[in-house]
């Protein structure tokens, strides 16, 4: 019998049993329950309508479920790059001017654009360009600047605009005419957010805490006492629409928008590989960057912003039970009725009550934990940590962050250059040659070196490679006849290190000392060696499966003697 096809959009659905939409409708309404507080906070920290946060989450959350991969992924409005594109916006047109919403609904068709390309090219390995401390660091600085913008609401003050320390200076100024009836109302709503996430992250503590704020700001008339609050909404329905564009305006939002982008596929590459579909599944991650790319190209076009995938509420769906992207439709229906019937209600929601909210988030992802970890475990990566939360909270938030990216780059290209050429010497009675220790006392081959080099060969290592080996020939013992590179670590040769291998062999030529290379099991640096002309350089015979083959064949007389000790 004929496989059944599978469904090019929609897949998850096609994987519902006959009674999961019972556990999809269950997680679909507590998905929604957490969703609508999130949804509106985060609007709101990006200068936006509560709508305009609910449009993002119906755009993500439909787009994914029909060209994404991942059964519980929850994409739309996002606290982690809202501050990010909302900063860099506020430089360029007047936070909510008609200008600043038409550059930010431009800005999510040009990241959807980006995450859609980087999909069907299958880039999924830039969502490894940064590493832990960098990450953590970039959230530590996000989570500074969700906290320093939402200082005044919590306080009952004015807001406070300007670059960080400014906005510091500012609410320092203003703290002798703080409102306390806020500060207990934002108080009130951190504090139950908490206890709700203490008993189970099920409890929709945030909508809890805001309808119990917005019922105490209705009958104690707390906004008489200076409790802001969101005042009236229209009542509106997600509507398709283009921006009006203009050329300045993409050269204006092009860096924004990459910047963006490679945050959302860390951060979608994170959710997809944490909450597989399966146990021991591999996520299917390009695809997951085209279903959330999709979400913000609709997501411009209904008048919002770029949409990220949510670690938070995609753990939602799939401790509830979720079995397929049913439960984010249902979600962003229940969204969809509650911007339209609920503004009324919404209407009476304080502005301190919102900021509770975010500062929960910024707690959530302000990771102490891992920077404490950091810490113990290594001094110097810590450093990377601090210095990317002042670069994101000092300098222009993109421009902070582009520098994150660029830390993280080059603390890989740093790591890759530490490494060394080693000596090996075979362990006594084996037949495994090991690298040269003072724990052990080895074996070596009398006009044989055994090195080996720990890494892929490239430009960023390739001439320390070559200075290495130099001075092992160098320091090597009268009658050297044999050099055996041990290549099972260098897993891509690049035309560069090629060239320097050439080098090498041509130089050991030049001293009648044979070259051969031992145990490269990467077919990816096989064929480098074929393309780049180094196999055409050893001449044939030179290329073997073990270090011992290699000294069989090519030094068959020599003899075996205790290593001398360092």
């Amino acid at each position: 019998m004929a496989q059944k096809a599978a469904w090019p959009i929609f897949r998850s659905l096609q994987q519902m049993g006959g009674g999961a939409w019972r556990y999809d409708l269950l997680a679909g309404l507590t998905l929604a329950a957490i969703a609508i507080p999130e949804q509106m906070a985060t609007a709101r920290l990006g200068g936006f309508s509560p709508q305009v946060g609910f449009f993002a989450f119906i755009a993500g959350s439909l787009a994914f479920a029909a060209f994404g991969a991942s059964r519980y992924l929850s994409s739309g409005a996002d606290s982690t790059i809202t501050p990010i594109f909302a900063g860099s916006l506020a430089v360029i047109a007047a936070t909510g001017s008609p200008h600043y919403f038409e550059l930010a609904e431009i800005l999510a068709l040009m990241v959807g654009a980006i995450l859609i390309g980087a999909g069907l090219f299958r880039a999924g390995w830039i969502a490894d360009l940064l590493s832990i401390p960098v990450t953590t660091g970039f959230l530590a600085g996000i989570a500074i600047h969700i906290i320093v913008s939402q200082a005044p609401s919590v306080l009952g003050l004015p807001g406070a605009h300007g670059d960080f320390l400014h906005r510091i200076g500012i609410i320092a100024q203003e703290l002798p005419r703080t409102n306390f009836a806020a500060v207990a109302v934002a108080a009130s709503c951190l504090g139950a957010i908490v206890i709700g996430e203490i008993i189970s992250s099920r409890i929709p503590g945030a909508l809890i805490a805001l309808i119990g704020a917005t019922l105490a700001v209705q009958y104690l008339h707390l906004d008489q006492k200076g409790v802001a609050v969101l005042g009236p909404i229209a009542k509106t329905l997600p509507h398709f629409s283009f921006p009006e564009v203009a050329i300045g305006d993409f050269s204006q939002t092009l860096g924004l928008s990459i910047v963006i982008s490679v945050v959302i596929m860390v951060q979608t590459a994170a959710t997809s590989r944490s909450f597989p579909d399966c146990e021991g599944a591999d996520p299917d991650v390009d695809r997951d960057f085209i279903g959330v790319g999709a979400g913000s190209v609709l997501s411009g076009f209904l008048g919002s912003f770029p949409v990220d995938a949510s670690p938070p509420r995609t753990a939602i769906v799939a401790e509830t039970g979720g079995r397929s992207q049913f439960s984010g439709l249902l979600a962003a229906a229940v969204i969809g009725a509650v911007a339209f019937y609920g503004a009324e209600m919404i209407e009476h929601v304080p502005h301190a009550a919102l900021a509770g909210v975010l500062l929960f988030i910024a707690g959530r992802i302000l990771r102490v934990r891992t920077m404490r970890d950091i810490w113990r475990d290594t001094r110097a990566e810590f450093a990377l940590v601090v210095v990317t939360i002042l670069a994101v909270v000092l300098l222009p938030i993109e421009i902070g962050v582009a520098l994150a990216i660029m830390l993280s780059l080059a603390h890989g290209m740093w790591t890759a250059t530490r490494t060394r050429l080693m000596v090996y010497e075979r362990l006594s009675g084996t037949s495994i040659w090991w690298p040269k220790s003072d724990v052990h006392r080895g074996e070596r081959l009398d006009g044989v070196l055994v090195v080996a080099f720990q890494a892929p060969l490239s430009f960023l290592n390739a001439y320390q490679f070559h200075q290495d080996i130099v001075r092992a020939l160098e320091r090597a013992e009268n009658g050297l006849s044999l050099v055996v590179l041990e290549a099972s670590s260098i897993v891509e040769i690049d035309f560069t290190a090629a060239r320097i291998l050439r080098e090498i062999i041509a130089r050991c030529r030049e001293m009648n000392v044979d070259f051969a290379i031992a145990r490269l099991e990467s077919v990816r640096a096989q064929e480098a060696l074929a393309q780049f002309g180094v196999l055409a350089a050893l001449g044939e015979g030179r290329v073997f499966h073990s270090v011992d083959e290699a000294t069989r064949a090519l030094a068959p007389a020599a003899h075996l003697r205790p290593a001398t000790m360092n």
